[in-house]
């Protein structure tokens, strides 16, 4: 009886060592198929042949240890997991000091349409097409050292970290991700993905979430001095406009702090001149690829930090609708805190007809120490409205020091322009400028300024149903709170120190 007992003791501790012989016969550690994690040798014909033997067996997990696995392309199967152990390191090889080199980047009849780096997945570190049931997870890092920033053509180069086409079912968790070439993450037309629990340190694009369907993206850290950390596009570069929807992004930080300095802790900002993409980037942004559109979009519980603000945008004829934004902070924003933007650029087939910028919600949102030359814009185009756009519960904490100069400044059209708030140049009001805007609500909205600024806190041209309520602005004796030009049916209600009124068919207004 005392046998039994001790046998019976015993029997959750061998179920549970039986359940781990089970779980480890279903890895396939990259090392048992020839893989050294030198950080010299190159690994990635062995990182296939692990890849390989599990989608043979009918999938399983690839395991990497601790080690530095030195790698050109690594080709993702269906039904495939990447598992990075604590001390594993994927690092991208230089085709320039290695024989060998990335897979070459697929022919794309329709690359005239979008970037070149949206066009091709293949010449990238690691990729997969037409898949299903892929993740990549763990706690080790994904270096991609010797990644290309730029578009290139050049044999043998690599620019992506991670690209995705056609895929379903995929999950990115836990990794690390450092200097990852011109994209950290791109996937085009991937369904069903989630993204969750990242530390991204990058040299250009973080996450670009291109034609993609029910995506969540949550609880990530990402620092792009460069480019931008989060983007929404819908480009044409699967030759075809295909929207992306229902997309989740929540509990993120995003900034602009210099490279690296993100994931060793010292958030620098030394290196803030950036002459390629006009200073220190970062922000979560859609639309600058928008062929497909954007609709069912909520972000939430995100903060921004030392970078651009937040962008919607829409120029190659895709509709942007439907989208929830709220419980936002932002602090030390280099441009316009809140830019959204109806344009007319139209790299799209000729056919395509003007997009539609409708339905957004943007609420909760603390914005401190944002740039004095750059106010939040909502820009359509003439004759192209952007539409029902409701504001609420908004602190904006301007730098400000702006002469009085700049209430004359004629703010360009610039329709076929690339959509970014640096192109407008100096802007006319400290808070919002409004332009082509059909629908426009603000409540329990409050801007100021720190330095004394003698421009008025809005200005509208061309806006048609304009409500004001519970709006406070700060203001310097003489310089009104609103200009407006071209108005119709405008309200103000409950606004502290602004004079209650209608205005209709007005070509000119000053409020005080």
């Amino acid at each position: 009886m005392i046998v039994n007992r001790h046998i019976q003791k015993l029997i959750p501790v061998l179920l549970f060592l039986i359940a781990g012989i089970r779980i480890f016969a279903s890895d396939y550690n990259v090392k048992n198929y020839g893989a050294v994690g030198d950080g010299k040798t190159i690994d990635s014909p062995a990182i296939n042949r692990a890849i390989n033997a599990a989608a043979e067996a009918g999938g399983g997990t690839v395991y990497f240890p601790a080690g530095t696995y030195l790698s050109f392309s690594i080709r993702l199967k269906s039904h495939i997991g990447l598992y990075l152990d604590h001390g594993a390191v994927i690092l991208a090889a230089n085709h320039e000091e290695y024989e060998g080199g990335y897979d070459p980047a697929e022919p794309n009849e329709w690359d005239r349409y979008q970037d070149h780096g949206h066009s091709h997945w293949h010449n990238s570190l690691i990729w997969g097409e037409g898949l299903d049931d892929i993740s990549i997870s763990g706690s080790g890092r994904i270096f991609g050292q010797g990644l290309q920033r730029w578009d290139t053509d050049e044999v043998g180069a690599g620019n992506k970290a991670i690209a995705l086409k056609h895929c379903r079912n995929v999950t990115i968790r836990d990794i690390t991700m450092q200097t990852c070439g011109h994209f950290c993450i791109l996937p085009t037309g991937v369904d069903n993905f989630t993204i969750d629990n990242l530390r991204i340190d990058t040299n250009r694009d973080a996450i670009n979430v291109d034609c993609c369907r029910n995506v969540t993206i949550s609880n990530c850290l990402i620092n792009t001095h460069n480019d931008d950390a989060i983007v929404l596009k819908s480009s044409y570069a699967l030759g075809f406009a295909r929207v992306t929807e229902n997309v989740t992004i929540t509990n993120c930080l995003v900034s602009g702090y210099d490279e690296n300095t993100l994931l060793d802790g010292t958030f620098q900002t030394k290196d803030d001149r950036v002459p390629d993409h006009g200073g220190t980037t970062g922000r979560i942004k859609f639309g600058t690829e928008s062929n497909g559109g954007f609709r069912n979009i909520t972000i939430s519980n995100c903060t921004f930090e030392h970078c651009r603000g937040l962008a919607l945008e829409t120029v190659d004829g895709g509709i942007l609708e439907d989208v929830t934004i709220s419980n936002i902070t932002m602090h030390d924003i280099t441009n316009s805190p809140i830019f959204l933007r109806l344009g007319r650029r139209m790299r799209a087939p000729e056919s395509t007809a003007i997009g539609k910028m409708r339905r957004i919600n943007i609420s909760n949102v603390v914005i401190n120490n944002a740039n004095p030359e750059s106010a939040s814009l909502i820009v359509g185009i003439p004759g192209h409205d952007i539409e029902d756009i409701k504001l609420s519960h908004i602190q904006i904490l301007v730098k400000g020091g702006a002469p009085k100069e700049y209430v004359d400044i004629q703010v360009p059209e610039l329709e076929e322009g690339y959509p970014d708030p640096r192109f407008f140049g100096k802007i006319p009001a400290y808070g919002f400028f409004i332009r082509h805007a059909d629908g426009i609500e603000f409540s329990d909205v409050k801007v100021k300024f720190m330095d004394t600024d003698f421009r008025p806190a809005f200005v509208l041209e061309d806006v048609k149903n304009a409500a004001f309520n519970c709006v406070k602005a700060q203001k310097v004796k003489d310089v009104p709170a609103f200009i407006l030009k071209d108005v119709r049916d405008f309200t103000l209600n409950q606004c502290e120190d602004i004079e209650d009124l209608t205005i209709t068919n007005t070509n000119k207004q000053e409020i005080y």
